[in-house]
């Protein structure tokens, strides 16, 4: 998989203690437009994995080139994800990235069993898009999107 270039997201929620939990994803795709479903999947092994399980409110960030060194914490087990004070809490106390590439906002629709991952799908409630290149994930390595030259005439 590691030919196949990703977008990079960071899910966030709440824990049961009231504290943020989080991990990054590359396997984030859309499902449905009507209604509008997107599926992130969190290894069961995932320190937060028990957080998504029991909280229905998620945010999914899409990150943006600037965000690589917060995206790296993302992927570090044990890292103090949301000590560098990028976050605040959104309307439903769910801790968002106000500077994603983009923003979604939304709730548990089901949850599924994926083998060693836990298939969450989300009901899209809101997004909100910016104009900041997206990271990419690819050949085992973060990317900036404005590495690649885009085709002229575009």
């Amino acid at each position: 998989m590691s030919a196949f270039p990703s977008g990079v997201t960071l899910m966030t929620t709440v824990g049961s203690d009231g504290e943020p939990r989080g991990f990054a994803a590359s396997s984030f795709c859309s499902v449905s437009v009507d209604p509008a479903l997107v599926l992130v999947c969190i290894a069961k092994t995932a320190q937060c994995h028990d957080a998504f399980l029991h909280n229905d409110q998620w945010a999914i960030q899409i990150a943006g080139s600037a965000h690589l060194d917060l995206v790296n914490r993302f992927a570090m087990k044990g890292a103090d994800k949301f000590g560098g004070g990028e976050f605040v809490p959104d309307h439903r106390g769910v801790p968002v990235l106000v500077d994603a590439a983009v923003l979604i906002e939304c709730e548990a629709y089901e949850r599924l069993d994926g083998g060693d991952h836990t298939i969450l799908l989300a009901r899209v409630i809101e997004v909100d898009v910016d104009d900041r290149p997206a990271l990419l994930y690819f050949q085992r390595g973060f990317r900036h999107l404005d590495q690649f030259p885009m085709p002229g005439g575009f």
